[in-house]
């Protein structure tokens, strides 16, 4: 199980943007597919993106446009670039390494996650 460590998190005004940084334990050629999650306080765990090996890409539709997904395969390392952050979008998010399937991701492992809080 691949171990996944997340970062870049913080406090940010409505409108900015973060970056989120996810390194992982061993080569994140092996899991096929990398992606993150967020919980609001409150809230169930919920989808935000995703991205494959190859790489196709998969995005929640209330980030889609905002937030971008990529992966560096030589630095073992999935980011998350946040932009036009917006109040709602203040959660814990989490990385996840698992399986993409025909545009589908599942995760198997999880980072322990990194808060995010957007001021309005």
């Amino acid at each position: 199980q691949v171990l996944l460590v997340e970062s870049g998190g913080g406090l940010v005004q409505a409108g900015g943007s973060l970056r989120l940084s996810c390194a992982a334990s061993e080569s994140i050629f092996s899991p096929n597919g990398m992606g993150w999650y967020r919980q609001a306080p409150g809230k169930q765990r919920e989808f935000v993106a995703a991205i494959s090996r190859g790489p196709g890409t998969n995005y929640a539709d209330s980030v889609k446009g905002r937030f971008t997904i990529s992966r560096d395969n030589a630095k073992d390392t999935v980011y998350l670039q946040m932009n036009r952050l917006k109040s709602e979008d203040t959660a814990v998010y989490y990385c996840a390494a698992g399986h993409w399937l025909g545009g589908a991701f599942r995760a198997t492992s999880w980072g322990q996650g990194t808060q995010v809080t957007v001021s309005s």
